[in-house]
C-alpha cells in the first residue's frame, strides 16, 4: 500500500514539474514578444520619428568623416626623406612633382612651401600655416552634425516623455482609469523616448570625440612635417 502511494505521489510530482517547465516556457515566449524592440519603439510615439533621422545623421556624417579622416592621414613614411634629398640636392622641381603627387595635407603644405623656396623663412612658415589650417577646416567638416545630434537628441527624448505624461494625466482625468497598471503602463512606454534620445547622443558624443581624436593625430603630424620642412630649408645644400 505504501508503495503504491509513493507511486503515485512520484507520478504527481513529475507532471507538476513537467507543468511548471511547460509554464516557464510560455511566460518566457510571451514577455520575449511582448519586449519585442520594434513594437516597443512604435510606443515612443510620433517623436521617434525625428529621433530616428537624427540616429541616421549621426551614422552617415560619422562614416563619411572617418573615412575622409583616415584618408588624409596616411602619409608615406619616407616622403619627407625623398622631399630633403632632393631639396638638398638642389633638385626643387623633382620635390614639387613628388608634393603635387600625394593626396594628402602634409603633401599639400610641403607644396605650398616649396613654391615660396628663396623667400623669407617666416613668409614661407605663414604661407604653410595657411594652408595647413585650410586642411583642418576640410577634416572638421561636417563634425557640427555629430555634435548638434549629441546636444539635441536627449532633449528630443525628454520632450517626447513629458508630452507622453501629459497624455496619460489627460487621460486619466477624462476616463477616470486611475489603476497602478494603466498609470505603469503609460509611463513604462512614454519613456522610451527618454531612453533613445539619451543613447542617440551619446552614440553621437563618442563618435564626435573619437575623429576630433583621429584629426588631433593629423594635426600634429603636419606640425611634425612643416617643423622638418623648415629645418631641410635651413641646412645647407649638397
Amino acid at each position: 500500500m505504501n508503495l503504491f502511494l509513493l507511486q503515485i505521489r512520484d507520478t504527481l510530482l513529475a507532471r507538476h514539474i513537467t507543468d511548471s517547465i511547460m509554464a516557464a516556457q510560455q511566460g518566457s515566449g510571451g514577455s520575449a514578444s511582448k519586449m519585442n524592440l520594434f513594437d516597443l519603439l512604435k510606443e515612443g510615439g510620433v517623436i521617434m520619428i525625428p529621433l530616428g533621422l537624427l540616429l541616421a545623421l549621426a551614422i552617415f556624417f560619422f562614416f563619411e568623416r572617418l573615412i575622409a579622416i583616415n584618408k588624409a592621414s596616411k602619409i608615406d613614411s619616407n616622403f619627407m626623406n625623398m622631399i630633403r634629398d632632393n631639396i638638398l640636392s638642389g633638385n626643387v622641381t623633382a620635390a614639387r612633382a613628388l608634393a603635387k603627387n600625394t593626396n594628402n595635407p602634409v603633401a599639400r603644405m610641403i607644396d605650398k612651401g616649396l613654391q615660396r623656396v628663396g623667400k623669407p623663412i617666416d613668409y614661407i612658415e605663414k604661407s604653410m600655416e595657411s594652408v595647413g589650417k585650410l586642411e583642418i577646416y576640410k577634416m572638421e567638416r561636417n563634425l557640427s552634425v555629430l555634435s548638434l545630434v549629441y546636444g539635441i537628441a536627449p532633449m528630443f527624448g525628454f520632450l517626447g516623455t513629458l508630452f507622453g505624461m501629459l497624455q496619460l494625466f489627460y487621460n486619466i482625468n477624462t476616463t477616470g482609469d486611475f489603476t497602478p497598471a494603466s498609470i505603469a503602463g503609460g509611463i513604462y512606454t512614454k519613456i522610451v523616448t527618454s531612453a533613445s534620445g539619451l543613447i542617440i547622443g551619446l552614440l553621437a558624443y563618442v563618435g564626435y570625440n573619437f575623429l576630433n581624436t583621429q584629426i588631433n593625430k593629423t594635426i600634429n603630424r603636419m606640425e611634425a612635417a612643416s617643423a622638418e620642412f623648415i629645418d631641410i630649408l635651413q641646412e645647407p645644400t649638397r
